[in-house]
């Protein structure tokens, strides 16, 4: 399982469901909001996931990707040309971003020291914070895509979905949508289903767990709404410095600040055999 080469005849498929309610106007140690962090980290994914599948003949459609956001309402959580559907060919992403945004990046001098130098950076989902935590809808909308998905690509490697919130959910309980979503299947394996709460209260970040001791109510539903940790990424997270990571893992962290958000998404986007 989890073995299947990912190709531009057989592709795979990321889901990113985002929290956008109203409680993701909170501002983070960085000074911006958590909406507007959560933004920023998964505009730089896009750009990363476009940047690893360019060749010289342009950009390879390894991966269909979506986002779905939820707060006031349920829906795709790209706008303009990409907002008909949930999932999109890698390459449809790259030709239709929002808008592109001048950045400072700090780069070496040459000489020791490092310099600001302005660099194009593309946005195709924008932060808002209203509303409640239809958690429980957003699951559904997601499953509903996915199934869509696995039934037109029966022999590929199985999507990744990356959820993203900070709150309990306000249309009841989630894990029986959760479960079902992990059940749907390619012939390579069940769909995968990564969950990252995202917290400003400061403590101790909770990471890749291998067992729900010491977590409270809300954490516990999480751990057990995620899958266990790919055989294929353990390595990679070994790489990035969570030597403890092993296949009883969960792919789930709690109570996430900063830096563990970009490690989550970084990590739960490395499919195994991309060609």
């Amino acid at each position: 399982m989890y073995t299947a080469e990912i190709s531009r005849n057989n592709p795979t498929a990321f889901l990113f469901v985002i929290d956008q309610s109203g409680s993701m106007d909170e501002r983070m140690e960085t000074e911006q909001t958590k909406a507007q962090f959560v933004a920023d980290v998964l505009n730089k994914t896009l750009y990363q996931l476009v940047i690893r599948c360019t060749r010289a003949d342009g950009v390879r459609d390894y991966f269909d990707v979506g986002v779905i956001g939820y707060g006031n309402s349920v829906r795709s959580g790209f706008a303009g040309a990409l907002s008909g559907k949930v999932l999109h060919p890698l390459s449809q992403i790259e030709a239709n971003p929002l808008v592109i945004e001048e950045r400072m990046k700090r780069v070496p001098d040459g000489a020791g020291g490092l310099v600001d130098q302005p660099t194009k950076f593309p946005v195709w989902f924008q932060p808002t914070s209203s509303g409640g935590t239809p958690m429980t809808a957003a699951m559904r909308a997601a499953a509903e895509a996915l199934a869509e998905w696995c039934d037109a690509h029966p022999d590929c490697y199985p999507p990744t979905v990356i959820h993203v919130t900070d709150g309990a959910s306000t249309d009841g309980d989630p894990s029986q949508v959760s479960d079902a979503l992990k059940q749907i299947s390619t012939n390579d394996g069940e769909c995968l289903l990564f969950n990252l709460h995202i917290s400003t209260a400061g403590g101790e970040p909770v990471l890749f767990p291998e067992s729900e001791m010491g977590l409270d109510e809300y954490g516990r539903l999480l751990f057990q709404m995620s899958s266990q940790f790919p055989g294929h990424l353990i390595d990679v997270a070994k790489e990035k410095g969570y030597k403890s990571v092993s296949s009883e893992s969960r792919f789930f962290g709690y109570k996430a600040g900063y830096d563990v958000i970009v490690d989550f998404f970084d990590i739960g986007t490395r499919a195994s055999n991309l060609r």
